[in-house]
């Protein structure tokens, strides 16, 4: 068999961060764009205010998500990237930085393998709404 590599990129509305968006099903059609049954999907969002996770998305643990996220990096404090540029999101770098812009997930007969409660969710921590966009790449046979 040969390898299959499949790129595609999605593009996700935000409202000012923290904002959480569930993207699983965007993801599985991904997936079932490439062909692949077997392998792995690397998602990363472009952006250095942007990141990727997993999570329970229900409203508890996504306002929980959200909390967790101003205690991290709150934005009433001084960063000096904000002195630097005074675009008031020095916060919504290090939160993103904090969480990672990239994922990867195994793929086995065609499905991501996640757990019953688990989706896959980009977070936009920047001051302002986004378009965000994330590059899927799909490696396998």
């Amino acid at each position: 068999m040969e390898a299959t590599v499949f790129s595609q990129i999605l593009e996700v509305s935000l409202d000012t961060g923290p904002d959480i968006k569930d993207i699983t099903r965007a993801a599985e059609k991904v997936i079932r764009s490439s062909g692949v049954k077997e392998g792995i999907i690397q998602m990363n969002v472009i952006g250095s205010t942007g990141s990727l996770t997993t999570i329970e998305f229900e409203p508890g643990v996504v306002e929980d998500l959200k909390d967790a996220i101003e205690r991290m990096a709150p934005k009433d404090l001084v960063y000096k990237h904000e002195l630097a540029w005074h675009d008031g999101n020095g916060h919504s770098h290090v939160q993103a930085a904090l969480l990672g812009p990239s994922i990867s997930l195994s793929l086995m007969d065609g499905r991501l393998v996640l757990g019953t409660w688990q989706q896959i969710v980009v977070i936009n921590h920047d001051n302002k709404p986004r378009k965000r966009k994330i590059a899927c790449t799909v490696i396998g046979i």
